[in-house]
């Protein structure tokens, strides 16, 4: 079992304790601190999406962004979104936080998340080769962003829930 440990919060992201990771997604969850990466080429136009590993607790087998987790203590967002990305995905790059949500969802049985996630955006160009690590990561693709609009609408459940509100927030974050 992973004994990680989370970084519980309120809602305004204030920490307020730690709690060893998978009791952090059991039951009705307790919120904590989480960021999500999403890496873009192409000037914006194509996103690096990713589909979770089966090895994953929560929402095994779904397509979501580029990467995500949770930051160690002590540990600014952006240094842990590059530190993910390499370890996901081999590559890393500079990266810009953008927005905050909460959220909660339950994943059937698996578990719940409840988490403060700063959302980091990353631009990189062609030369960047992903390397996924497949303990995280089950696939990947380069998608235009126009594309996945689409597909996010006409088949929703095969996109993780906070996909979708990271998506949402960015258009709302950005000029």
């Amino acid at each position: 079992m992973d004994r990680r440990t989370v970084i519980l919060v309120d809602q305004e992201n204030r920490a307020i304790g730690r709690e060893e990771i998978v009791a952090a997604h059991s039951g009705e969850g307790q919120l904590h601190r989480a960021f999500s990466v999403y890496v873009f080429r192409d000037f914006g136009r194509e996103i690096l999406i990713q589909k979770r590993s089966s090895k994953k607790m929560l929402w095994p087998g779904f397509w979501a962004n580029s990467c995500c987790s949770h930051p160690m203590e002590g540990e600014e967002p952006e240094a842990a979104g590059k530190r993910r990305l390499q370890e996901e995905l081999g590559f890393t790059c500079d990266l810009k936080p953008v927005c905050t949500f909460v959220y909660r969802a339950q994943d059937g049985e698996r578990g719940v998340e409840h988490e403060h996630v700063t959302v980091l955006l990353g631009l990189v160009d062609e030369t960047v080769k992903p390397v996924p690590n497949p303990d995280e990561v089950a696939d990947i693709e380069w998608m235009p962003v126009s594309v996945l609009k689409k597909e996010m609408r006409l088949d929703s459940q095969k996109f993780a829930p906070w996909f979708h509100l990271g998506m949402n927030a960015i258009r709302e974050s950005l000029p």
